[in-house]
């Protein structure tokens, strides 16, 4: 039901059959990766997105999921993508410089190419904070690809 008389609104849509969905992971911190992509990857399916219309690349670090996003971006072969990471604070500034640029690339990926990119990068202060969200934020991720996706197809057609 609409919220608003005489305004039109976009309904929600997670329906993902038919969309094509990248996901670049980074391979630092893997197990909490893993557990991000199996995650993503099972929310996808039950989403209906097929397996072949999946594409996984892996990176070695979360600095590197930017470049490769936007060459699954370009490509044309991708509705959406997803960044699945994990970025651990340690002693150094290391970690707020990485999980900056790392967020800033990925903003600006989906703003130059106009593919819609979830972002699953975790930022976390232990393996355990990130160990406890990967699952749930696996699962977002692949649902905000698929929402994304298809609001962005319904607003130009």
């Amino acid at each position: 039901m609409p919220r608003f008389d005489n305004i039109y609104e976009y309904d929600q849509n997670l329906k993902g059959a038919g969309l094509r969905v990248g996901i670049v992971m980074s391979r630092f911190n893997q197990d909490v990766c893993e557990g991000l992509l199996s995650a993503c990857v099972a929310e996808l399916k039950r989403l209906g997105v097929a397996d072949a219309d999946m594409t996984i690349a892996t990176v070695p670090g979360a600095l590197e999921i930017p470049l490769t996003l936007q060459t699954l971006a370009q490509s044309g072969t991708v509705d959406a993508l997803v960044a699945l990471g994990a970025v651990i604070r340690g002693e150094t500034y290391h970690f707020e410089v990485v999980s900056n640029d790392s967020c800033r690339a990925i903003m600006e990926v989906q703003l130059d190419t106009g593919v819609p990119i979830a972002n699953g990068i975790l930022t976390c202060e232990d393996d355990d904070q990130a160990l406890a969200r990967m699952q749930q934020k696996g699962a977002d991720c692949a649902q905000a690809a698929v929402e994304m996706a298809n609001l962005l197809k319904a607003m130009t057609e």
